[in-house]
């Protein structure tokens, strides 16, 4: 079984499909695709390159997730399930580099709109920066793609996956923060 998400590896949305396919599936062998944007999910969910398609769709504290909306208008499938994962944030950055250091903090938008009240109280004066994808940035930033004086917004699996140092913990605004997923498989 093929599992697209809409993220890169290290992401919630890797963590939703791992949780679907465990929970719902009873599946232990599976494949994730990661697909970066609901748009990408949904095109090879329709193509057939992958046999279920991984979807944020409403987040507690930030509410409908409208990028995934404005794909899903755009494609025809079927919805399997909705289901939660409970989401904690972190604040990431390369090894050894300290809090005083951080001159940029790097995220993509439902987290950085997770974590608003977070960044507004400990980080007034530094330099908010969009990305496409929370994995992502984290990914970049290990590579050297992103500035070495970047934190990222991520998930404790990224800081695992990618050799970043937690600066930060469960950083987001609400102690519980879910995120609801949609699992969607091809229409026949």
């Amino acid at each position: 079984m093929k599992i697209g998400v809409m993220g890169a590896k290290g992401s919630f949305s890797e963590e939703a499909g791992r949780v679907y396919a465990k929970k719902y599936l009873k599946k232990t062998v599976f494949s994730i695709e990661y697909l970066i944007t609901p748009e990408r999910t949904l095109i090879a969910l329709e193509n057939g390159e992958i046999d279920l398609a991984i979807l944020a769709i409403e987040n507690s504290t930030m509410g409908v997730v409208m990028v995934t909306v404005h794909a899903m208008a755009a494609h025809r499938f079927k919805i399997e399930r909705v289901f939660p994962i409970d989401v904690r944030h972190y604040l990431l950055v390369l090894p050894g580099l300290k809090k005083s250091q951080v001159k940029i903090i790097v995220s993509q938008d439902p987290a950085i709109q997770q974590c608003r009240n977070y960044l507004k109280r400990k980080w007034p004066k530094t330099k908010i920066r969009l990305y496409p994808d929370t994995a992502k940035a984290a990914a970049d930033l290990a590579s050297g793609k992103l500035p070495k004086e970047c934190a990222v917004i991520a998930s404790r699996a990224a800081a695992q996956v990618y050799g970043l140092d937690i600066l930060e913990s469960g950083i987001q605004d609400l102690k519980h923060n879910a995120t609801s997923f949609i699992a969607a498989r091809r229409l026949k």
